[in-house]
């Protein structure tokens, strides 16, 4: 029988140590970051441009294509200046070993806003470096707390704005587990009561502002009993600041298994949920909803926000010669919800009355990523020329 060694007892304790004052410095930061950045009053606005891996550039040019059209007059008088930053491939970041290079994190706090393709992250037998994730850090290091996703599904009367926890749970300390020993690994999940009742209230706001009767948190608190039981106290206790507002709970499996169930899903407008679980609920209903390549994700700070798509960076389909054939509307439908933060939500209605025109009503081209199928050209082509009839 196997026995923890007094000094991997003590390695461990210590290891622990140093991650729990890290925890002490962030929340005293987050009770310092309250101030909200007003838009409104900005003589202009930095957008910082960072393509990404795999299909990443190749959406990335289309993407960029539909905001020059949308914000046109913008970024000709200066209000909105685009700026395009360089290093974040993964073929730069291995070299320097580092998930985010310090000369682009300088870049990137350059800007208000920013549009991001999708980035390798290296998993074990890839054959890279195991950095930790380039996302995850830049949400940290952005403190963008709030994931932000819209899911809509006509056919089945669901309309759902999801509040991810986007920094804390198992993803903070995601490369910072402890081998005790041979035998045992430990790993964690964090949860403060500022982090939770910031995303909590990010909710609630929303749904106050338009109009919902209903935030339901999701989690798994019959088993996880202190972490996710503490979220759900946290949601409780901010939504007493909104009586109007109905709270419901349900558990993440069941949720993954019945979203589409009308009686499960009876009265759902808003979800709030912690990290690990937002990232798997949310994938799944952008299935329901018509894949990963159609929907977006929005990654909202006090000071900055960043927009992206929420697919990968489509290995099989470069490797395939097929990343042409990607389908752009994930990253285009970023950039709507970019102009909506921004202050530009006239932009995105327009952009979303012709995504509706070309992928649902009209369909005259389809985009499979197969090549008897449109190109990311040709259906962003397509998008253009419907966008420009509308206006008309």
């Amino acid at each position: 029988m196997s026995q923890i060694s007094v000094e991997e007892m003590k390695n461990a304790q210590e290891a622990f140590g140093e991650l729990i004052k890290t925890e002490e410095e962030r929340i005293e930061r987050m009770k310092a970051s309250e101030q909200v950045k007003d838009f409104s009053k900005l003589i202009r606005i930095k957008v910082g441009i960072l393509p990404g891996d795999g299909v990443g550039p190749i959406l990335m040019e289309q993407a960029l294509r539909v905001l020059k059209e949308l914000v046109k007059p913008e970024i000709l008088s200066g209000k909105i200046e685009l700026h395009n930053i360089e290093g974040m491939t993964i073929e730069n970041r291995v070299e320097k070993m580092q998930s985010l290079p310090d000369e682009v994190l300088e870049e990137v706090k350059k800007c208000d806003v920013l549009l991001k393709g999708p980035m390798v992250t290296p998993r074990a037998g890839d054959g890279l470096p195991n950095l930790v994730s380039a996302n995850s850090l830049l949400r940290r290091n952005l403190e963008l707390f709030a994931a932000v996703r819209p899911i809509k599904i006509k056919d089945k009367n669901i309309d759902w704005m999801f509040f991810r926890e986007n920094i804390e749970g198992e993803y903070i300390w995601g490369n910072k587990g402890i081998q005790v020993s041979d035998d045992l690994a430990v790993d964690f999940k964090v949860q403060t009561k500022q982090g939770s009742e910031r995303i909590a209230r990010a909710a609630f706001e929303y749904a106050r502002k338009n109009k919902k009767k209903n935030v339901t948190v999701v989690t798994k608190a019959n088993i996880v009993k202190l972490v996710d039981g503490n979220f759900i106290k946290a949601v409780r206790k901010v939504g007493e600041e909104y009586p109007e507002i109905e709270i419901q709970e349900r558990l993440v499996d069941a949720m993954c298994a019945k979203m589409l169930d009308p009686d499960f899903n009876a009265g759902m407008e808003v979800i709030v949920l912690p990290n690990l679980y937002g990232d798997i609920v949310t994938d799944v209903a952008a299935e329901h909803a018509g894949g990963l390549g159609t929907a977006c994700s929005s990654n909202i700070g006090n000071e900055y926000a960043l927009f992206e798509a929420i697919h990968g960076t489509a290995p099989y389909l470069m490797s395939h010669g097929r990343g042409a054939y990607a389908n752009p509307c994930s990253l285009i439908r970023a950039v709507g919800q970019m102009l909506v933060h921004i202050g530009y939500a006239d932009r995105n209605k327009l952009l979303e009355e012709a995504l509706e025109i070309c992928t649902e009503t009209e369909k005259k081209l389809v985009v499979t990523t197969f090549a008897e199928d449109a190109s990311a050209a040709e259906f962003t082509d397509y998008l253009l020329e419907t966008i420009q009839r509308i206006r008309k």
